[in-house]
């Protein structure tokens, strides 16, 4: 395996971050996850924009996207495989032991992992612990996922591949990392980023190709769903069959079909959609 680390190309024994970097020791970074086939990166500028935002967000400076798309495209060249995950990770960078952050300027990383096909249906459950809709790091894409992995293990102790959270005033808000949509009276909804989400590239895609809306949600609106789907940039859109102890017969239901149709279809035409 070959890694893009600090503006250069290294293997695996070399490619070597400090332990005291700052998004090590208390979580100072932003990243992407970006769908690689065969050797291209789907949506990169849209996830680059991203990490803009997110960097700016946290306080850091603006990465320099030259950079990382030749990084990108260094490790796209070295490792081929038909199907990947490619990891953007922008840290504070080497800094004291504590929160303030150093001099020395934040460490870029760009890894490559092979993965497969998501399958097209899933389990959700809904967990209980909360989004800070208003918190410092509501919306950002940043490294501190403490939260993600606690509420993931009890999604996967109950069968599940993901766990759904409501925000501080109760409403429907997203997944450990992917975004959640709805269909309600035939009409399909996804929250909107106040309620805290995250916002996914493959949900800005979802709503501008499929005519989805965006709705403030209460979380029991899970339970009356005739469908739901959750997006991502590794899943795509697929279909939850069982939320919590609820079974939804027949998923992928039509909404979400189509949903499904055409994003494959429209993701096909583009791979760089803006």
């Amino acid at each position: 395996m070959r890694i893009w680390l600090d503006g250069a190309l290294r293997d695996t024994e070399s490619a070597r971050v400090s332990v005291f970097d700052h998004g090590l020791t208390v979580g100072d970074g932003v990243f992407e996850t970006v769908k690689a086939v065969h050797g291209r990166a789907f949506a990169l500028t849209r996830h680059l924009e991203r990490l803009t935002t997110s960097a700016r967000g946290l306080g850091l400076p603006a990465p320099d996207l030259d950079e990382v798309r030749r990084g990108c495209a260094a490790v796209l060249d070295a490792v081929p495989m038909a199907l990947g995950r490619l990891r953007i990770t922008y840290t504070g960078g080497v800094s004291p032991l504590g929160s303030d952050r150093g001099e020395a300027g934040p460490t870029l990383v760009v890894a490559l992992s092979e993965t497969s096909r998501r399958p097209d249906t899933t389990a959700a459950v809904t967990v209980p612990w909360t989004r800070n809709e208003r918190g410092a790091l509501a919306g950002l894409k940043s490294t501190s996922y403490g939260e993600n992995v606690v509420a993931l293990a009890r999604a996967r102790e109950r069968g599940a591949s993901e766990a759904l959270f409501g925000n501080s005033v109760g409403a429907l808000c997203e997944g450990t990392g992917s975004n959640v949509f709805v269909v309600l009276d035939g009409e399909l909804h996804t929250p909107p980023l106040h309620s805290g989400c995250l916002a996914g590239i493959t949900r800005a895609l979802t709503l501008a190709w499929a005519g989805a809306k965006e709705t403030d949600l209460p979380l029991d609106a899970l339970e009356r769903a005739e469908e739901i789907f959750l997006t991502s940039s590794l899943r795509d859109i697929q279909a939850v069959t069982r939320i919590d102890g609820r079974q939804l017969a027949d998923a992928p239901g039509p909404v979400t079909a189509e949903a499904m149709r055409i994003f494959a279809e429209r993701a096909a035409a583009d791979f760089d959609p803006r």
